[in-house]
């Protein structure tokens, strides 16, 4: 069976009540505000958004976006009635309101009839036979007999939403750092030039890291060169000071608010020691005062 193309829109809550989902519609007509018929519906108690506060209608293969507020509705921070929407545009709803990414993606939809095709008439050659499919290698083996992970390169959806944008990939491996040759620059003070990768293996999605200094790790645990399959809600620090998404997935990665670990306060107070000054036992403290005394 045929299946025909089927464009839907993401919304991505950055922040608000909704903050952390992906919302996906497929309507005409996406209705956003606090009535209780609103397909985006907000708390009642959220007066900074009115009840039909806007939509966002599909007109072909593009979506507009309809104000119809008290408080108004900013895109990219500019104030709007309407406009068309780009994929990676940040909605905030009233000044300082929520705030949701929007994205447009063609999806397989539903099947359509198969057209049987005529059989050839006599005296007409018969179209070439498709080859037998190829069979897959069996997997490679590293040493010590460990199952060698390969990185595919696979067409596989990968959206990362990171502080107002929201970048979307339909090809794996993706590559994470400052340098302009990576697939997802990040300018973040804790990043590498190369920092870490994204890709495709067991039907999974990994991350590897690319430091070479165990910055990358999956819920606290180091990733490593080699790489570490990612699961539904695991949370992905790229490094000691952030930043960190959590997996919602199908290949969705959301920011998280990033909170470094509480060192103990030993190793903070000796942390702060300036490196010149040794520390001295409490017994060699004591004595000092002694010998003042005794003066």
């Amino acid at each position: 069976m045929i299946r025909q193309p089927m464009i839907v829109a993401q919304l991505v809550h950055i922040s608000g009540p909704l903050k952390g989902e992906i919302q996906e519609f497929s309507e005409q007509e996406i209705s956003i505000g606090r009535h209780p018929s609103c397909i985006v519906r907000f708390p009642a108690d959220l007066v900074l958004i009115s009840r039909n506060h806007a939509r966002i209608v599909r007109e072909g293969n593009t979506f507009r976006l309809v104000d119809s507020s008290t408080n108004g509705t900013f895109v990219n921070g500019k104030r709007t009635k309407e406009a068309v929407l780009k994929n990676g545009d940040v909605i905030t709803l009233g000044k300082g309101g929520p705030k949701f990414s929007f994205l447009s993606e063609v999806k397989e939809g539903a099947a359509a009839p198969e057209v049987q095709e005529a059989p050839p008439s006599p005296g007409v050659d018969a179209p070439p036979v498709p080859p037998p499919p190829r069979e897959v290698a069996p997997p490679k083996m590293g040493g010590r007999g460990r199952e060698e992970i390969v990185r595919e390169q696979r067409e596989v959806p990968l959206v990362i939403q990171y502080g107002p944008t929201l970048r979307s990939f339909k090809m794996v491996p993706v590559t994470i750092g400052k340098n302009p040759s990576c697939e997802m620059i990040l300018d973040h003070p804790s990043l590498l030039d190369r920092h870490a990768e994204f890709f495709f293996s067991r039907e999974q999605y990994w991350i590897r890291d690319l430091t070479g200094a165990s910055m990358v790790e999956v819920n606290r645990v180091p990733v490593g060169s080699t790489g570490h399959p990612v699961n539904m809600n695991d949370e992905v620090f790229l490094g000691p000071e952030g930043p960190a998404f959590r997996f919602l997935g199908q290949g969705r990665f959301v920011e998280l608010e990033f909170h470094p670990e509480e060192k103990p306060p030993e190793q903070a107070k000796n942390e702060d020691r300036p490196a010149n000054e040794e520390a001295r036992p409490p017994q060699d403290r004591k004595s000092l005062f002694k010998k003042y005394f005794r003066r």
